[in-house]
Order: structure tokens, then C-alpha cells, then sequence
């Protein structure tokens, strides 16, 4: 067969079959596809790869992302492989096998082999540095009271262990400037400052972090940064070497779509030999990441699909994810922050948020708003009222459709105008 007559039939099996096979490389699928960067036609194709109920429109994709059925077929087809060779596969190339994918993701994620292993999801990893570190009495910690609650509870619990100190602030919703963020941590810091926790993106409200401007202040002090990135990896662009930062966790079942269970932790090399494992390893090398890692046996065959899920990421193109989760975010968010009894509490700043947003309406409770939001407008959400912040988190994924957000839209405006 003609190349030419290959890419055509390929061009018209992709309109009726799942998107691609995945068993091309990322490269040819995109040349293949040519789709306008700006295609609607696009996303309405990615849209068909979901399997999505009809009972609602989902804008609560922020805490577990779904997985396509591309990639959902491969993680069928890892588990029928591990259940078929058993013992076998877990006596053989687990290891390696697991080592491939790390490397991959290492690579996706500004990391390095030596620096990363994979983990259960972010509240894991970022345990394991808070849990792991050498505190003594009277150290200081520095973390925000809108970072997520599970790591908050483990930095009190290591108050409690070792008589460590906790100091929390406020991040505004709507900072005037980088300075702004990167002061109120600085203002904190005293001779005993160990460590600050900061979040890449704050989970309830979606705000960016000026993380690399945070790092290097923190470091002129003597002082390191652990990131919370939860909601980073597979959303947006990240370079964790770029970023500066001592210790990165995420969770990749959320943006980047792998299966639930999965996760990621980042430590710069000089820091390894820091940290106290929080269960024996086999290697007791104090300079090898692997020593954090002694997971036990468990569903291998996740670790696997993460390859996956990055082989869709790329057939999408992580720039243009993001640039398409930006713009879905502010096509909502846009047409509602100047209509009355609406507050959206998300900067509206391009460069402090892309997908996801947070909205309340005066005079309704968030949870309240969430119930009416689903049981009226058949929308669901979540709803956030703490930290300064109330209203629902919004998180569309790259299925979304712009008529779905408009029918959102319109639930605001009828909410609001009877509040």
C-alpha cells in the first residue's frame, strides 16, 4: 500500500475507531491526526475516547481523572499479563520493567532517574519527606492553611512526635503580584526554619505558585521547599529541576489519567541521604532513592499503564493540553466574574491558573451550591468552605464541551440572580 493511501485510511479509521492504537510513536500519531492546533473537531474526538455517564456533566475531574479507553485497554490487557505469568513476572522483570517507566516519567517531568520513584499518590509521597525528616525539637515548618489536609495532619503529627513547630499563613485568592506570595512565607522564617511546604497549584482553588521565585528565597535563607504538585503533572508543563525545589510529589491519576494508585516523588540527589525511610528497604545505600521506595507486592500492573498514559498525553501534546485546559477554565470563568452575587476565587491572572477554578455565590452555602448545582442542573462539583475559601471547585477535563459549560454558566446566572 502507497503511503499516501495509508495516512488516508488511517485518517478515516480514527473517526470511528478509539484514537489511534497507541502502538504508533507519539510523533507519527500527532503527523498523522492533523488537526488545526485550534480544531474543535479535536477535542470532540478525544471526547469519544471517554465513557461518559449521562447522568451529569462532570466538572469534578480534579480528583480522579478517568481514564480514556485507550489507555484503559492497555491497563486491561497489563492485568490479564501479570495474572497470566504470576510468580513468574514478579520474579523476573518487575523490577526492570518498573524501572522503564520511571525513567520515562523522570524524563516528562524534569526529573532524573537517581531522583524519582514511583509512589501510590501525592499524599505518599510528600509524607515520606515530612515523616522522613530529621526534626528535632524546637525546628520549624512553614506551610499554608489552604494546602491539602493530609499533609497539614502529618506535619501536627510531627509536632506532636518530636516537638516540632508548625507555623501556617493565609494565601490570598487574588495576590497583586509574585512578591506579594513569595513575602508572606519570607516574612516567617526565623533561625529555626527547616523546611516549607508549598503547593505548585492549590488543590480548592486552582492558583499557581510563583514556585521557583519561592525556592530560591527560601534557599538564601538556608531553608528547603518541598512542592505539593498534585494537580500539576499532565496538566501543564513541568520542570522540576527548573523549578528549583528540594522535594516534588504528584499524583499521576489525576491529570496525566493513569490508573488510581499511582504517584511520584522527586528528591534532588543531595538530599536523599537526608531522609529516614519510613519502612526498611533492602538497600540500605543512604545515597540511593530506591531506600524510600519498599512498596511490598502490589498491582504492578498500574506502574505499567503510566507508559501509557504518557503515550496519550503526547498524541494530544502537553502544550496543547494545557493551552486547551486554560482556555476552558477562562471560557467559564470569564463570563461570570462581573455578575452580581458571583465571586470567583481564582486569580483571574493567565499565568496563576489553567484548568481549574473555584466559584461561589453570596447568600449559598458551598455545599448547598454543589447540591443545587447537581440536583437541579445536573452538574456535578465539589463544594470548599474552609481556608478562605467558599464556593465549588471546577475541573473540567479535555473531554469537556463548550455547550456543557455553557448550560454551567447558566446555572450560575440563575442561581445567582435569585440570591
Amino acid at each position: 500500500m502507497k503511503k499516501r493511501q495509508f495516512l488516508k485510511r488511517l485518517g478515516q479509521a480514527a473517526i470511528v475507531t478509539p484514537f489511534l492504537s497507541m502502538d504508533l510513536q507519539a510523533q507519527e500519531a500527532i503527523e498523522f491526526g492533523k488537526y488545526p492546533k485550534d480544531d474543535e473537531a479535536f477535542w470532540q474526538r478525544i471526547r469519544k475516547d471517554y465513557q461518559l455517564k449521562p447522568d451529569y456533566i462532570n466538572l469534578e475531574n480534579g480528583y480522579y481523572n478517568f481514564i480514556p479507553q485507550p489507555i484503559m485497554k492497555k491497563y486491561i490487557g497489563h492485568l490479564q499479563m501479570v495474572n497470566y505469568e504470576a510468580s513468574y513476572y514478579m520474579r523476573t522483570v518487575q523490577w526492570q520493567n518498573k524501572a522503564k517507566v520511571r525513567d520515562r516519567l523522570a524524563a516528562l517531568v524534569g526529573s532524573t532517574s537517581k531522583e524519582l520513584i514511583i509512589t501510590r499518590n501525592t499524599t505518599e509521597s510528600l509524607d515520606l519527606i515530612i515523616g522522613g525528616y530529621p526534626w528535632k525539637k524546637n525546628d520549624e515548618a512553614i506551610y499554608a492553611m489552604q494546602d491539602y489536609g493530609s499533609m497539614k495532619d502529618h506535619f501536627q503529627l510531627m509536632a506532636k512526635k518530636y516537638g516540632m513547630v508548625n507555623i501556617v499563613i493565609s494565601v490570598p485568592n487574588h495576590p497583586k503580584s509574585d512578591e506579594e506570595i513569595v513575602t508572606l512565607y519570607e516574612e516567617q522564617i526565623t533561625d529555626n526554619t527547616k523546611l516549607i511546604m508549598i503547593s505548585h497549584m492549590i488543590n480548592i482553588t486552582g492558583h499557581i505558585l510563583p514556585v521557583r521565585k519561592i525556592c530560591d528565597m527560601a534557599h538564601r535563607h538556608g531553608v528547603e521547599v518541598l512542592v505539593d504538585g498534585a494537580h500539576c503533572i499532565g496538566h501543564f508543563p513541568v520542570d522540576i529541576k527548573a523549578l528549583g525545589c528540594d522535594y516534588y510529589g504528584s499524583s499521576l491519576h489525576k491529570w496525566l489519567s493513569v490508573p488510581l494508585g499511582s504517584g511520584m516523588l522527586h528528591v534532588s540527589e543531595n538530599k536523599i541521604k537526608k531522609i529516614w525511610p519510613i519502612f526498611a528497604d533492602y538497600t540500605d545505600d543512604t545515597n540511593e532513592i530506591q531506600r524510600l521506595n519498599h512498596t511490598g507486592t502490589i498491582p504492578v500492573h498500574t506502574d505499567l499503564a503510566i507508559a501509557d498514559a504518557i503515550d496519550y498525553l503526547e498524541i494530544i501534546g502537553l502544550e496543547r493540553k494545557a493551552q486547551r485546559m486554560r482556555y476552558l477554565q477562562k471560557y467559564w470563568s470569564n463570563q461570570v466574574r462581573d455578575v452580581k452575587n458571583v465571586r470567583v476565587n481564582t486569580p483571574v491572572d493567565a499565568q496563576r491558573s489553567c484548568g481549574i477554578a473555584n466559584v461561589g455565590i453570596e447568600n449559598i452555602k458551598p455545599a448547598d451550591l454543589a447540591k443545587s448545582f447537581l440536583e437541579e442542573f445536573k452538574v456535578f462539583t465539589v463544594a470548599i468552605d474552609y481556608a478562605n475559601v467558599q464556593g465549588c471547585r471546577i475541573t473540567p477535563n479535555v473531554y469537556t464541551s463548550l455547550k456543557e459549560l455553557d448550560a454551567f454558566v447558566d446555572a450560575i446566572k440563575t442561581l445567582a440572580a435569585r440570591a
